[in-house]
C-alpha cells in the first residue's frame, strides 16, 4: 500500500481539498493511503481554527483522508517557510510516506522546484542582502532578488500563494533530503483569499467570512456532508463557531501585561516591527485598531497576526525544536490503523495514541506537548459557550472510525 502526505489546515475542509484528494488517487493510484499533516486549534495566519482540532481531523477522515497527525504549535503558527519544514519533517518521520500532495496555481511541479533551488543558492543570498534595504517588502524583495538567476516566468511564480507555499515544501524536501517525491495538482476554484464565486470551488477564508457574516447557511451548503455536520455538532455543544474576536480582550490584556523586551524577544527578524506593536498594544482599543496601527507596507498582516498569537499563547523562538520529536494521531479509518502498525516499525519519531504516552518520552517532547496543553486551554475560553474545563488535552484520544480501537 502506497501512501501520500498532504499538509492541511482544513479551516474549514472544502470541495478543493475533495478534489485534491481525488486527483491525488487518480495520479497515485486508487488504493493510495492519504497522509494528512494538519494544524491543531491554531492556524498558520496567525488566528484560531474555526473548528477543534479532533473535529476537523474526523471530518476529514470521513471525507477521503486515512490518517490524520497533527502539525505541532511552533510549526503550526510559523511563517510558510517554517510551516513547510514542520510539514515535510512530520511526513518524512512516518517512514512509509512516499509522496508529498499540494495543489498550486500553476500546476507544474518542475517550476516550483527550479525556483525552491534558487531561492536555496548562495547566489539568491546575495542578491537579497543587496535588494533587501531598499524594498517594500520582504516578498518583493526576494522575487527581485530571482531577476537574472530564472527565468521571468518562473520568478512570477512567487506571485500567487498556493505556488509560494508549493516551493516551500520543494525547499523543505530539498534542505531535508527528505525522502518524499512532490506531486502537484493545478488548483482551481476562488482564490486563497478571494470571494467565493459562483459554480467553482469556494476558499477557506470566504467560507469563513460568510460565518462571520452571520451567513450560516449559505456557508453550510457549501461545505462537504462530514464538515457541515461536524460544523452542527460542535455548535450544538457550545463549542463552534471559535473566532478569535471572541478572545479580544484577553489577547489585549495579555499584550498590556508584556514588556518591551518581551515584544523585543518576538521580532525573530530584528526589523524594529516589535515596536509598532509594543506602541499600538498600549494604545488600541481592539485588535483590528491595533493591527492597523502597526501596519505599514513593509510588513504583511499575517506576520502581525502571528506575532500577536504568540505572544497570546506564550510562545518564543526557543520554544521550537530542531526536529518534530513526536507524531501524535488524531483521527484514523481502517486504512489509516494498518499505515500505523507499519509506523511503529518504520517511524523515525515516537508515535502517540493516547496523551499520556508523551510522560515516556523525554523534556524535550514532554516540553512540547505542555505548550499544547496550554494553548488548548486558551482555545476552549473562545468557545461560544464557556463551559470547557481545562487539561482536554490529556483526556482526549484519536477518533478512530472502521477500524479496532485503539488501534
Amino acid at each position: 500500500m502506497g501512501a501520500a502526505g498532504i499538509i492541511v489546515e482544513y479551516n474549514p475542509l472544502h470541495s478543493g481539498h475533495l478534489r485534491l484528494l481525488e486527483a491525488g488517487r487518480a495520479a497515485l493510484g486508487p488504493d493510495t493511503a492519504m497522509v494528512c499533516v494538519m494544524s491543531g486549534n491554531f492556524v498558520q495566519r496567525g488566528d484560531f481554527a474555526l473548528l477543534r482540532k479532533h473535529a476537523r481531523a474526523r471530518a476529514a477522515v470521513e471525507s477521503g483522508a486515512d490518517l490524520v497527525l497533527e502539525l505541532p504549535l511552533p510549526w503550526a503558527v510559523a511563517s510558510a517557510e517554517g510551516f513547510a519544514a514542520g510539514g515535510v519533517q512530520a511526513l518524512a518521520a512516518t517512514g512509509v510516506v512516499e509522496h508529498l500532495l499540494f495543489g498550486s496555481e500553476c500546476g507544474d511541479v518542475s517550476a516550483l522546484e527550479r525556483v525552491a533551488a534558487a531561492l536555496l543558492a548562495p547566489p539568491f543570498r546575495d542578491r537579497l542582502r543587496e535588494v533587501l534595504p531598499g524594498a517594500v517588502s520582504f516578498a518583493a524583495a526576494r522575487q527581485r532578488a530571482l531577476t537574472g538567476l530564472l527565468p521571468e516566468e518562473d520568478a512570477a511564480l512567487l506571485e500567487s500563494p498556493n505556488n509560494i507555499l508549493g516551493i516551500e515544501y520543494c525547499k523543505a524536501l530539498l534542505g531535508q533530503n527528505a525522502p518524499l517525491r512532490p506531486v502537484t495538482i493545478r488548483r482551481e476554484g476562488s482564490a486563497h483569499d478571494g470571494t467565493l464565486a459562483p459554480d467553482t470551488h469556494p476558499s477557506a477564508s470566504g467560507l469563513r467570512a460568510l460565518l462571520r457574516q452571520g451567513k450560516r447557511e449559505e456557508a453550510l451548503s457549501l461545505l462537504p456532508p462530514a464538515v457541515a455536520r461536524a460544523y452542527e455538532l460542535e455548535e450544538a455543544a457550545g463549542r463552534a463557531p471559535v473566532f478569535w474576536e471572541n478572545s479580544h480582550r484577553a489577547i489585549l490584556a495579555r499584550l498590556r501585561s508584556m514588556t518591551a523586551a518581551d515584544f523585543a524577544a518576538l521580532d525573530q527578524g530584528r526589523e524594529g516591527i516589535w515596536n509598532r506593536l509594543y506602541d499600538a498594544s498600549r494604545a488600541a482599543a481592539s485588535l483590528p485598531e491595533l493591527l492597523a496601527a502597526a501596519k505599514t507596507k513593509r510588513y504583511a498582516m499575517a506576520r502581525l497576526r502571528r506575532m500577536v498569537l504568540w505572544a497570546y499563547l506564550g510562545l518564543t523562538p526557543g520554544d521550537m525544536p530542531e526536529r518534530v520529536p513526536y507524531l501524535r494521531v488524531l483521527a484514523a479509518n481502517g486504512t489509516g490503523c494498518r499505515l500505523l502498525s507499519r509506523m511503529r516499525e518504520a517511524a523515525a519519531v515516537p508515535v502517540l495514541t493516547r496523551p499520556a504516552q508523551v510522560r515516556r518520552l523525554g523534556p524535550e517532547a514532554r516540553r512540547l506537548f505542555e505548550l499544547e496543553v496550554r494553548a488548548t486551554d486558551l482555545y476552549t475560553l473562545a468557545y461560544p459557550r464557556l463551559s470547557a474545563a481545562g487539561g482536554t488535552e490529556w483526556r482526549e484520544g484519536p477518533v478512530i472510525l472502521g477500524g479496532p480501537a485503539p488501534c
